[in-house]
């Protein structure tokens, strides 16, 4: 199956729903896959070939998506927001191919034999003009179709390699057909490039919910088109449910028609999803947890148990929140030692996870064991429950003197302070423990707090072991461009400071 049969059979039955935008001046579901025909004979020049797009989330995201799908291209989403160095290169190893990208993006390109380019808003008219033929997608599931750079921790990006059947298993496997109601709309604020931006994309065409697209994230710019739009369902990263959190209890908006608050990509501070449960009491929240290579979602933790986990007295229910909830039916997750066997309830490990929609590849390299286990690469465990607790990648699990210490644990910790609104706890090489705990932290303006403060903070909460030999006060934490704090810069920046301070006044 390839991903357009998705948008087939949901144009077969309700063409004109609204697919994208505006509830009444928006693109149907029909006029949708008009335009992926006709995006298929603009592309019909590099069979085979990777089609680049460098944009926002705007409607030529999923023209080109589907018109790439059709054509027999693979969809490469590439982020706008690289260096010109960084952003030549990743196209130079794609050529010849056709790039997409905002304006900005081609005045810093140098030229490249191979290349063809068009802005968004070029590419749009492109197709609006172009003949529509009558063309079948080639059906085979194995064809790649998507195709992600990952961030890695050093050198290039890796290539994320998503075909067909990946992608059809994800959405099959955990959306209904057209089972949204008429007035159901999704606010998409994650970029194209992300998992996240892809998955929403086709969950939200397949179950006929309308997308209104948000092309940059700024939280008051969130608040009001989600009242404007009547937005019912959203997903954000941490980050930015950090930052609408503060922005409703700065206003006061409750924002009555929401009803489903997705979130994921990044670890999730505890008191950020209190708060933000105290003031949507109506909204339905949900933590997902995936991988690039595991096409989104592998787990969810649901509404019930975010309710549940706020009310309950027991600390083990009232911990789920921290959990990423239950497996996805048809997916395998189970945590095992550096020597790959598995260990029991209760007990760390690495996370290792199988199923259907696994890709594990990268660039026609497969990650995938004998088995059909992929290997996450993050340290985590699971309770007695089921429930899956995520703790990170491997390498920031902190060692010292022999002991794994979570991150995560530390920082819900530091951000419980009063004067504390960002942290993030890493570990530095230490001649005599092997590694010590740092953190970095930002606090509020005018806050009088020193290093000491904070240690005896986490002191009187947790182990001796897990306080911060070390707090640096920072203006604010370096992140990815979907809100992922960068531990290795901070790493970078504590061997070789390039700030410190003890106190913050």
């Amino acid at each position: 199956m390839n991903i357009v049969t998705l948008l087939d059979i949901v144009a077969s039955v309700d063409p004109d729903r609204v697919a994208l935008g505006d509830a009444t001046t928006g693109l149907t579901i029909g006029e949708l896959r008009e335009l992926a025909a006709r995006a298929a004979t603009v592309l019909a020049d590099q069979p085979g070939r990777p089609l680049l797009f460098a944009g926002t989330a705007t409607a030529a995201f999923p023209i080109a998506l589907f018109g790439a799908a059709v054509a027999g291209r693979p969809f490469a989403p590439v982020s706008y927001r690289l260096a010109p160095g960084p952003f030549t290169s990743l196209i130079e190893d794609q050529l010849p191919t056709t790039l997409i990208a905002e304006r900005r993006n081609l005045d810093e390109l140098a030229p490249l034999d191979g290349l063809r380019v068009a802005t968004p808003e070029a590419y749009v008219t492109a197709v609006r003009g172009a003949p529509a033929v009558d063309q079948e997608p080639d059906q085979d599931p194995d064809r790649p179709a998507v195709l992600l750079h990952t961030s890695g921790t050093t050198g290039k990006p890796k290539v994320a390699v998503l075909r067909h059947r990946h992608l059809t298993s994800y959405v099959l496997n955990g959306t209904e057909m057209l089972g949204a109601g008429q007035d159901e709309a999704a606010l998409v604020s994650v970029p194209p490039y992300h998992i996240a931006g892809v998955a929403g994309l086709l969950t939200g065409l397949y179950g006929g919910r309308r997308i209104v697209q948000l092309p940059n994230f700024e939280a008051h710019a969130w608040v009001r088109t989600a009242a404007e739009q009547r937005i019912t369902h959203a997903m954000v990263v941490p980050t930015m449910l950090a930052r609408i959190v503060e922005v409703l209890a700065e206003t006061g908006t409750t924002l009555p028609d929401l009803r489903h608050l997705s979130y994921g990509g990044g670890r999730m501070p505890r008191p950020v999803i209190e708060q933000a449960l105290e003031l949507l009491p109506h909204v339905d929240f949900v933590n997902a947890y995936g991988l690039t290579e595991t096409t989104s979602s592998i787990a969810i933790l649901g509404p019930e148990d975010h309710r549940a986990a706020r009310t309950a007295e027991e600390p083990e229910i009232r911990a789920r929140l921290d959990s990423v909830g239950k497996p996805l039916p048809g997916v395998e997750i189970v945590v095992r030692d550096p020597f790959g066997d598995a260990v029991g309830a209760g007990e760390r490990g690495e996370l290792w996870v199988r199923g259907p929609q696994v890709s594990g590849e990268y660039a026609s390299v497969s990650r995938i064991d004998a088995e059909g286990w992929f290997r996450t690469q993050d340290a985590g465990w699971i309770d007695h429950d089921g429930y899956v607790y995520v703790e990170g990648r491997l390498d920031d699990v902190i060692v010292r003197g022999g002991e794994n210490l979570s991150p995560g644990e530390i920082e819900n910790v530091l951000i419980g302070h009063p004067e504390v609104t960002d942290a993030a706890v890493f570990g530095v090489p230490d001649e005599e423990w092997g590694e010590i705990v740092v953190a970095a932290v930002v606090v509020r303006p005018d806050a009088e707090v020193a290093e000491k403060d904070l240690q005896d903070w986490v002191a009187t909460r947790l182990r001796s072991s897990r306080v911060p030999a070390r707090v640096r006060f920072l203006s604010d934490l370096p992140r990815s461009d979907v809100g992922k704090v960068l531990r290795r810069v901070l790493r970078q920046q504590t061997a070789h400071p390039l700030h410190h301070s003890t106190s913050a006044t």
